[in-house]
């Protein structure tokens, strides 16, 4: 990578917005993991506006830390109060370097990677671009309030969703612990709170709307909500990936089961389909609202928090709880 700034300055102007935040993000009821550490989630803010370079620069003059530049469209700030951030176009074809099929495959010749960016350049004005924060603890969450807040500050832009699509905030949350109650508890909690979830989401208006991913196929939901439905990890990928063979969902597992199973996984899948293992569990229905000044990650997150109480409550009382609006 090339190194483009080295700053350690702050810019206070740009704190407000986040600043009287942090008593808005709850805590999920087990914010540790079985190890007694503290779980963590990394955080996805897609936003239109400034081009990447501009918007890198932007988040190092606020956070500090250095930018290096992977090619002109990806950009890495290392070091900086928040940690590593990646701000990039979110177009695979602007990052030809990032595909390699194969251990001993050539990486892409210069033709290709001259025709990728020729259209990342064409693309750019209408392709969102991406924000994404390495794992953080939960109590860090406001922080990203203040990135959110630079983004805003540097000309950043975005409703919720654009005419291609939705303008994502995605959470990368770890789980308590990997085992299959846990991880199935969750999920049917997020089932039965998906309508009100997406009702909630797609408040912003028409673009919003159409900018959700797809619900879950009606069929897989009465599967896993049927009370008999207690799988083992094995049964759980196995049905979830028959239904979901895509990342397009509102709460994508295919992260989760590819840390457990790359092979298994990637042969369930279309050759084209992203997936990137990692024990998270990738919720994807939140819109991000870059564009809204003051705008906070708050009320998003405490929408997933919900999901959690209920499947913790589900889980104390041995039973599922009826569908309910999110707070």
């Amino acid at each position: 990578m090339t190194e483009l700034r080295k700053t350690g300055s702050l810019l206070s102007a740009d704190s407000s917005a986040a600043g009287s935040s942090r008593a808005g993000f709850r805590l999920p009821p087990r914010p540790l993991r079985a190890d007694g550490t503290p779980r963590r989630v990394g955080v996805e803010i897609e936003f239109i506006g400034p081009s990447a370079r501009i918007a890198a620069a932007a988040l190092a003059a606020g956070l500090g830390g250095r930018v290096a530049e992977e090619d002109p469209h990806a950009f890495a700030l290392e070091g900086s109060s928040l940690g590593d951030v990646r701000v990039e176009l979110d177009l695979r074809a602007a990052h030809p370097q990032r595909r390699v099929p194969d251990p001993g495959a050539m990486p892409p010749r210069l033709p290709v990677r001259a025709a990728g960016r020729t259209l990342a350049a064409l693309l750019s004005p209408v392709v969102p671009r991406e924000a994404i924060t390495g794992p953080l603890a939960f109590d860090r969450l406001p922080e990203v309030d203040r990135l959110a807040a630079l983004l805003h500050g540097a000309g950043g832009r975005g409703r919720g969703a654009v005419l291609l699509g939705s303008l994502g905030l995605h959470f990368n949350v770890e789980p308590p612990d990997l085992e299959a109650g846990t991880i199935a508890g969750l999920l049917k909690a997020y089932l039965r709170s998906e309508p009100a979830l997406r009702r909630a989401t797609a408040a912003g208006g028409f673009l919003a709307a159409r900018g959700l991913p797809p619900p879950f196929p009606a069929a897989y939901v009465a599967k896993v909500l049927d009370e008999a439905y207690r799988p083992d990890l094995d049964a759980l990928a196995r049905d979830y990936l028959a239904a979901n063979p895509t990342r397009h969902r509102g709460l994508d597992l295919l992260p989760l089961l590819a840390h457990r199973d790359e092979a298994g996984v990637r042969a369930a899948l279309p050759p084209d389909e992203k997936v990137s293992p990692r024990p998270v569990l990738h919720y994807r229905m939140p819109q991000a609202h870059v564009g809204l000044p003051g705008w906070s990650l708050a009320p998003a997150w405490n929408l997933w928090v919900g999901v959690e109480e209920m499947a913790e409550a589900d889980a104390a009382a041995g039973a599922p709880q009826a569908a309910a609006d999110p707070a």
